[in-house]
């Protein structure tokens, strides 16, 4: 059959397209990589393991667990030979536990986010989370999200770095910031740096492991504050918002800039780090997707274009507005007092 005769024939049949129905069924292999995460199978499995064997380290049904085992081997992540299960190379590096690129604590947070996007179709009716739990809250959550966050930052923090340039700066406020991870970039880039790390009272002691961890406790201080209501400060030469904007909406982001140039000392400049949207929201598609991981998780938050941040930080009283573009999905709006 010619190509144009099969094309004419895929067209004609009543049968959804094969790729259409793998995005549809896309869940599946998701959930079966975001159990073998949960359940620490990797780990378990080790340099070889039979699947008794796994079984009897995570508490599992033996048969239950072939069966997810012989499903993670299908999919790539896992190989099988006379019945003994060993990881694959990059399952190994990312989540057996032993490596210092180990990703586990850091997944644990798109584990927990599963529970949210099932809420999804209610969120759309309800225009709002209906299941929210926006902040941290002490406990296997909030190690999970700020790992994943911390993991996600380390690597990006230098570039961002880069970008900004911070010769000369004296003082900075990390707002929300988190791990520490950017904090950090930043005191390690500029030796005569003092930052202040502002953040939720359960969320700081992650961040002054961190911190201590990298040396930098003289040089970084945390406060705990929160970031919507409490005063910022005075007098910094740079503030980071780095991934805050997405979880408010477009009032507390215009309060939330007016209180940072506020804070700022005359030519100091406030950095945003988060997803930008084309003018019309459907683009890059990981930007328009997070959209709907805030519908899902905040009150109000989102994904905003690069004219709705420049709208915000101009009608501040922020000069100099300017996008600068990063590799990856996330990119950086600058404006300066």
């Amino acid at each position: 059959m010619s190509v144009a005769r099969k094309s004419k024939a895929r067209d004609a049949s009543v049968e959804l397209p094969e790729e259409l129905l793998l995005t549809i069924r896309g869940f599946q292999e998701s959930r079966v990589i975001l159990t073998g995460i949960e359940l620490n199978i990797f780990a378990a499995v080790g340099d070889a393991a039979t699947a008794s064997q796994v079984a009897a380290k995570i508490g599992t049904d033996a048969r239950a667990t072939e069966m997810l085992l012989n499903a993670l081997v299908a999919m790539g992540m896992l190989t099988k030979s006379d019945g003994v299960f060993r990881g694959t190379r990059v399952t190994t590096r990312f989540f057996g536990g032993k490596s210092p690129d180990d990703a586990r604590a850091a997944m644990m947070h798109p584990v927990h986010l599963w529970e949210r996007w099932s809420t999804l179709t209610e969120c759309v009716r309800a225009g709002t989370s209906v299941a929210r739990r926006e902040a941290a809250g002490g406990d296997d959550w909030t190690e999970a999200f700020i790992a994943a966050m911390h993991h996600y930052a380390r690597a990006r923090a230098p570039r961002v770095v880069e970008a900004v340039g911070i010769q000369g700066a004296r003082r900075m406020l990390d707002v929300g910031g988190g791990s520490g991870a950017y904090s950090i970039a930043f005191a390690q880039a500029n030796e005569r740096l003092e930052v202040e790390l502002l953040d939720l009272p359960e969320v700081l002691p992650i961040a002054q492991r961190h911190i201590e961890e990298a040396g930098l406790g003289a040089r970084i201080k945390t406060r705990a504050g929160d970031l919507r209501t409490d005063l910022l400060g005075k007098g910094f030469d740079v503030i980071l918002v780095s991934a805050i904007c997405h979880m408010l909406g477009p009032e507390d982001n215009r309060n939330l800039l007016r209180r940072c140039h506020e804070a700022l000392a005359s030519e100091g400049r406030v950095v945003i780090s988060d997803f930008i949207l084309k003018a019309d929201k459907t683009a890059p598609k990981q930007a328009a997707l997070f959209a709907l991981n805030m519908l899902v998780g905040t009150r109000d938050g989102s994904s905003y274009s690069e004219n709705e941040y420049g709208g915000w930080l101009r009608e501040a009283g922020f000069r100099n507005v300017k996008r600068i573009r990063l590799a990856g999905p996330a990119h950086l709006m600058v404006g300066t007092r």
